[in-house]
């Protein structure tokens, strides 16, 4: 089920939250069901899946079009595009570390990676497919798909549900440790810059930690609402509160404009920022945020310091080698 408002009361303006629990390094391994234990077969058959564009209507876009792991796990985009040029209200969230995420999706929509994996398969807008039968049908005419499914999987492999699993074992190898920020947190104190490490202090003292807490600074799953307070200048300009979020699945007034607090990690990474993706830059989500959520007006030189700090979440990237996709030889699965 939907995980809504998870320590929702702790992230209401003016609570507060332990400083220090806020600085957390990044675990180098995540956390994965029982029901889809990790393996080298799977992980391979997941990485093929998530680069293949097949799983589209149109052959032209995979979860990687949107979730890119040569940039930082999204498409640098506004608003992504799917198939025939279209294009949704929301901007692509990370796919780095959200393996760690307890919900998936902007609205939390999703309560795992196997669940979200099947969402934009058959989405109209995303991949178009027309059902998950359609996409099983196609994979099952590509020889090279059922071998490596039978590896994973045994025999009779090819369904939605190992499809799904096998992209979520892939994505829970998409980790990014041993940041700046990592680090100075392991002990390394020359780790941070001066400016960086008073960036730091300025979002403790400001409050950010509050909702972006714990190791991948998303508050461990939690939803928050945004904006929390109404600016007339910021609204004409970014339109924040035209989707509802939680709202939008839940069908509640009371959960209007509440979102899943997305990471900080790799987060310089990551422009345009925001649900709508109505933000160019860092420094203007920074002063954005600090308004909007803290009712907080930080000078200049403290946004400078804050960026400064938040280029310090980025990580490394683990090296990859992109798989060779399984060949329909002398024809086409793309009508």
């Amino acid at each position: 089920m939907l995980k809504m408002h998870t320590l929702m009361s702790a992230m209401l303006l003016g609570c507060s939250i332990s400083v220090a629990s806020a600085w957390e390094a990044l675990p180098t391994k995540a956390p994965e069901p029982t029901n889809n234990v990790s393996s080298v077969d799977k992980v391979t058959l997941g990485q093929m899946l998530y680069h293949d564009p097949r799983l589209s209507s149109t052959g032209t876009v995979s979860c990687a079009s949107c979730h890119d792991t040569m940039l930082g796990g999204e498409d640098n985009r506004p608003n992504s595009m799917g198939v025939n040029g279209q294009t949704g209200g929301r901007s692509a969230p990370t796919v780095w570390n959200s393996a760690f995420n307890k919900v998936q999706f902007w609205d939390g929509r999703a309560a795992s990676l196997e669940d979200q994996a099947a969402g934009p398969v058959t989405n109209p807008i995303e991949m178009g497919m027309k059902s998950w039968d359609e996409v099983v049908a196609r994979l099952k005419s590509i020889e090279g798909y059922n071998v490596a499914f039978e590896k994973a999987f045994g025999s009779n492999a090819v369904t939605k549900e190992n499809a799904t699993k096998a992209i979520a074992a892939y994505e829970r190898t998409l980790i990014t440790p041993n940041s700046a920020y990592d680090k100075f947190v392991g002990g390394d104190k020359t780790a941070l810059t001066e400016q960086q490490v008073r960036g730091m202090d300025k979002m403790a003292e400001l409050g950010c930690t509050t909702c972006h807490s714990g190791a991948t600074f998303n508050g461990e799953g939690s939803f928050q609402k945004f904006p929390v307070t109404t600016n007339g200048f910021f609204e004409a300009q970014h339109h924040f509160s035209k989707d509802k979020g939680l709202a939008e699945v839940t069908k509640k007034p009371a959960d209007e404009h509440f979102w899943k607090v997305p990471t900080l990690r790799n987060i310089a990474l990551t422009a345009p920022y925001f649900h709508n993706g109505s933000v160019a830059t860092l420094d203007q989500a920074v002063k954005i945020m600090a308004k909007l959520q803290l009712g907080q007006e930080p000078a200049a030189q403290e946004i400078t310091d804050i960026v400064a700090f938040l280029n310090a979440l980025t990580g490394e990237f683990p090296k990859q080698t992109m798989p060779t996709l399984p060949p329909t030889e002398g024809r086409t699965v793309i009508k």
